[in-house]
């Protein structure tokens, strides 16, 4: 009797075994975490677009200099200050020691503002690692944290060009400021766009105590450039 190639495929189809099936229960696989030091962005599955003013202020988790997770969202309710901050950076040395900078996080931090350094340097770029930022720390006397931000991610997901670069977020998570820290382009405060000297973050907090609009909600940083892995 002939059996057509057609019925051979049916009967080698049939007696093939099926695939075994999960049980119901079985385990999901999970991702792998982070490496120390990576930033964990809320919500960033794809490439992050900017921050923008007047929106909520993108969330993230970054080490600081002691490998302590700090957490944006941990401080809603407060107005809380970023700082983008490289040690190499001369025009950061001139603002801390000279410029607007000078004693200016102390001033706002003994009031309940928060004040967070970050330093998006990648490894092998200027400013990279706990020990040159624990040295700048003490250089300049600062206070307040300083977050490392090694990939870049939080960088890149505000914006930050240029170090110092400087963003305010309110109380309620609001981004209502981003920019240089004054309009003196030398970062010592000698020579002022238009001849007088102004903080904008001076403005910005005065304007949010005042309860009104920030008057100034954008300007252009000035600085060296982040020292970014990828630009």
């Amino acid at each position: 009797m002939r059996i057509s190639s057609l019925a051979l495929v049916a009967v080698f189809v049939a007696c093939e075994p099926a695939p075994e099936e999960a049980p119901a229960n079985a385990p999901v696989q999970a991702a792998p975490a982070p490496s120390p030091g990576s930033a964990s962005v809320t919500g960033a599955a794809a490439p992050l677009s900017h921050a923008e003013v007047g929106r909520a202020a993108p969330d993230f988790t970054l080490p600081d200099l002691d490998g302590h997770a700090v957490h944006l969202a941990d401080f809603k309710g407060k107005t809380v200050v970023l700082e983008w901050f490289n040690p190499g950076c001369p025009f950061v040395r001139k603002a801390h020691t000279k410029g607007s900078l000078v004693g200016t996080a102390k001033r706002y931090t003994q009031d309940g503002v928060v004040w967070l350094a970050i330093n998006s340097a990648a490894p092998g770029r200027e400013g990279y690692g706990q020990a040159k930022n624990a040295e700048g720390k003490r250089t300049y006397g600062m206070d307040h944290p300083i977050l490392l931000d090694e990939s870049g991610d939080v960088g890149h997901s505000y914006g930050a060009t240029n170090t110092p670069h400087m963003f305010v977020i309110d109380k309620s998570g609001t981004l209502v400021y981003r920019g240089a820290i004054d309009n003196s382009p030398d970062a010592e405060g000698e020579s002022p766009t238009g001849g007088k000297l102004v903080s904008y973050v001076d403005a910005t907090m005065a304007d949010l105590a005042a309860g009104r609009p920030v008057g100034t909600p954008s300007t252009e940083a000035y600085g060296c450039s982040v020292k970014y892995a990828h630009p």
